[in-house]
This record gives structure tokens, sequence and C-alpha cells, in this order.
């Protein structure tokens, strides 16, 4: 499984920005795909992810009424669009994807992952 995100950048606080992650190496069917984030001296955070099967969203508190996780089953392609973005959002953020257990808000449930895709909010 090969996972690979793109789309972070500079941005103004308040602004926005789309993440997408796209996977290739197997069928997703039973999988959930999620994006976690790392800033500096701090440990991955989970985000959000999604269920492919059915394209049940879950999100972290703090992206909750900001991000929306969506995926294109066709493209196998998942997307955050991230809103009124904080300078506290700014990290690194990766993808991945895991068998769905149930668990998804934990490094741990995920076996693959991106490369990361840096995001900074400036003020």
């Amino acid at each position: 499984v090969q996972l690979q995100a793109s789309g972070g950048g500079l941005v103004q606080v308040g602004g926005s920005l789309r993440l997408s992650c796209t996977a290739s190496g197997r069928t997703f069917s039973s999988y959930v795909m999620g994006w976690f984030r790392q800033a500096p001296g701090k440990e991955r955070e989970f985000v959000a992810a999604i269920a492919w099967s059915d394209g049940s969203p879950f999100y972290a508190d703090s992206a909750k009424g900001r991000f929306t996780i969506a995926r294109d089953n066709a493209k196998n392609t998942m997307y955050l669009q991230m809103n009124s973005l904080k300078p506290a959002d700014t990290a690194i953020y990766y993808c991945a994807a895991g068998i769905h257990t149930g668990q998804v808000i934990n490094t741990y449930d995920y076996a693959y992952w991106g490369q990361g895709t840096q995001v900074t909010v400036s003020s």
C-alpha cells in the first residue's frame, strides 16, 4: 500500500486548504483512512478519519465544525477540507490507512502511512 499526501502550504489565519491523499496497492473497502498531524516537539495526533466502505466520518474535537473529510472511491483518494485555519493547526499532516476495526484515533490503528505534507498558518 502506498499513500501520497499533497495540498499543504502556507495560509493566513482564517484561510482554507484542501489536503489530498491518494492510495494505491490494494482495494480499500474494509479499511479506514485517516489524517494525523504532528507539530514540532509534540506527539502525532488524530485529526479525522473516514471509513472507506460507507464514508462514515470521525473527527477530533479540534477539527469538528472546521474540517471535513471525504473520499472519492473511483480515484482512491481521500480529502481533508480545512477551513477557518488557526496557528495551532500548523503541523505536518500525515495520511494513514488501516483495517477498520472500529478504533480510529490511535496511530497503531493504522498500518500504512504517507510521507506528510506541511501546513503552516501564519498570524
